[in-house]
């Protein structure tokens, strides 16, 4: 089971100063900032997945999440050189049909997306597709919306067009078609028309929203439809607990996000471990609080008196890591940081609790990963980006470890991909 990271330009400086929370003057981020499998080891994905939406968006109005500058390198370099793979990792190009859901239709070309692909040397790239906004079990297709009807017809029309494409070039690339359904039959059906074009690799997409049961039952229908060579791949989706099961229904690679972006988006789930998740201890930076810079610009609170206040909390964070300070002192200063963030009355729950678990279990103590045993209790702290994301590189390593762990014994598995990238 290949698992394949979306890039987003997530990187972090491996020179910040954390007590200064501050960067190298000399510091260049696309020169000298690193990627999480420069990082970590064992490198935490397989390969990385880069949509053309965060490269080129398609709206004019969007800036994207590359600068021009980044956007000239990438096609100069390629997208190997880009992001420093090494040799046994793949990269992957979609679309980021997500981007565009709220069109009535794909607004890329076929041309441009393989001008995409091509122009950055993908190993892969997905066919243009168009997500469907629903799902109805089988046996309920009666009064299915005719728009996901139509969103599943383009989708396969463009996928023809797509790897007619890449053949009249004589492309490299490797092709993925793109499935999108409302129900079992439906994503079987595509798959079986997808298999017909000549795809040996299909992408299974729209599936983010369903419960796993829900993915179960699309899978066991597909698996029925499926060729020999052919293998599936889950977009956007990260169920680990039941990746074996998929794994026996035909998929062989996944990519995700989501427990990286825990790190920072989830109220409670920051830190993982193999067998549990944390709070990371919120101590937000006085200047970079949007809240907590009204209250001081109000004249509700004294600037000086909560920039003493955050210091001593990460004082006192330090301390209590090297046994120099006490769990009570240490939740009672960040308490007095939290009413000053928060403001008198506020109905937002309090995080004391959870903080207190943090503190006791310590779990950063435990973790082999490079970043907890450098960093220590700053991986759970939650302040600032780089913080953040060096939580969620360590999230990353807890996933490949459970991967690691998990029997893949299905009658397909990602070597049937692999053996075509090898002999490719």
């Amino acid at each position: 089971m290949r698992f394949y990271f979306p890039d987003s330009q997530d990187l972090v400086s491996p020179t910040y100063d954390f007590l200064n929370d501050e960067y190298l003057a000399t510091r260049v981020r696309q020169r000298d900032d690193v990627y999480a499998h420069e990082i970590v080891a064992p490198r935490p994905y397989d390969g990385i997945l880069l949509s053309k939406a965060i490269v080129d968006p398609a709206d004019s109005r969007s800036a994207g999440k590359y600068a021009a500058s980044q956007r000239a390198r990438l096609y100069r370099l390629g997208v190997r050189r880009f992001f420093r793979l090494p040799d046994e990792m793949d990269s992957l190009g979609d679309c980021g049909a997500f981007n565009y859901i709220d069109e009535e239709y794909p607004p890329y070309s076929i041309e441009e997306v393989l001008d995409f692909y091509d122009g950055c040397g993908f190993d892969a790239g997905v066919s243009i597709d168009h997500v469907i906004f629903g799902y109805v079990p089988s046996g309920a297709e009666d009064d299915v919306d005719p728009a996901w009807k139509k969103r599943r017809i383009i989708s396969l029309d463009l996928a023809e067009q797509f790897i007619s494409a890449v053949k009249d070039r004589e492309s490299p690339l490797e092709p993925v078609g793109a499935a999108q359904g409302w129900s079992p039959a439906s994503y079987a059906d595509s798959v079986v028309q997808l298999q017909k074009m000549g795809y040996h690799r299909i992408a299974l997409g729209g599936m983010v929203p369903l419960k796993t049961s829900e993915i179960l039952d699309c899978l066991v229908e597909i698996e029925s439809r499926l060729e020999d060579q052919t293998t599936l791949h889950l977009l956007g989706i990260n169920r680990v607990d039941s990746m074996e099961k998929f794994a026996e229904h035909g998929v062989a690679s996944f990519d995700s996000t989501s427990v990286f972006r825990q790190a920072f988006m989830d109220e409670r789930n920051n830190y993982h471990t193999a067998n549990d998740t944390y709070a990371a201890i919120r101590v937000p930076q006085v200047d970079g609080n949007p809240a907590l810079k009204r209250r001081v610009l109000a004249g509700l609170v004294s600037q000086a008196d909560v920039i003493a206040l955050e210091r001593k909390c990460l004082a006192l964070l330090r301390d209590y890591d090297q046994c120099r300070a006490g769990i009570e002192e240490t939740l009672s200063a960040l308490e007095q940081y939290e009413k000053l963030v928060l403001g008198e009355g506020a109905k937002k729950k309090s995080y004391l609790p959870r903080y207190r678990r943090t503190l006791e279990e310590m779990p950063w103590k435990h973790c082999p990963c490079a970043l907890c045993q450098k960093h220590g209790i700053e991986i759970a702290i939650f302040r600032g980006t780089e913080r953040n994301k060096r939580r969620g590189f360590h999230n990353l390593t807890v996933l490949e470890a459970k991967m690691r762990k998990l029997s893949f014994a299905g009658r397909r598995t990602g070597e049937a991909a692999q053996m075509r990238r090898t002999s490719g």
